[in-house]
């Protein structure tokens, strides 16, 4: 039975912003649906039909919702949405933009 929509996590090997995704995403012990859009063209054209006719990876789709290319933070802000009952309760998200919160990184350290 189903608590909600699934996640599925569309990616390709050899891609570091899939594995860096899936890495944060794995933290969170999140259900990821794996879909290497080089084994099957059904998974490429999906890619493709959500991103302007690339095939632009990672991409997360969730219920009626296609990240392209997103951060943990804007999956588990759709999760939050859609299936609440996968966040886990400790995450809060972050506040400002990518560029923003890595620039703080930078000069933090």
């Amino acid at each position: 039975m189903s608590n909600g929509p699934t996640i599925e996590y569309y990616w390709r090997p050899g891609c570091p912003f899939c594995m860096r995704l899936e890495s944060k995403l794995a933290r969170h012990d999140l259900p990821l649906e794996r879909r290497n859009i080089w084994d099957d063209e059904r998974h490429a054209a999906t890619v493709r039909s959500v991103a302007n006719g690339n095939e632009t990876v990672p991409t997360v789709i969730i219920g009626d919702h296609a990240l392209v290319n997103p951060s943990a933070d804007e999956v588990l802000r759709v999760l939050q949405r859609e299936s609440p009952h996968l966040v886990p309760a400790d995450w809060e998200p972050s506040t400002g933009t990518r560029i923003g919160q890595t620039l703080g990184r930078l000069f933090r350290e």
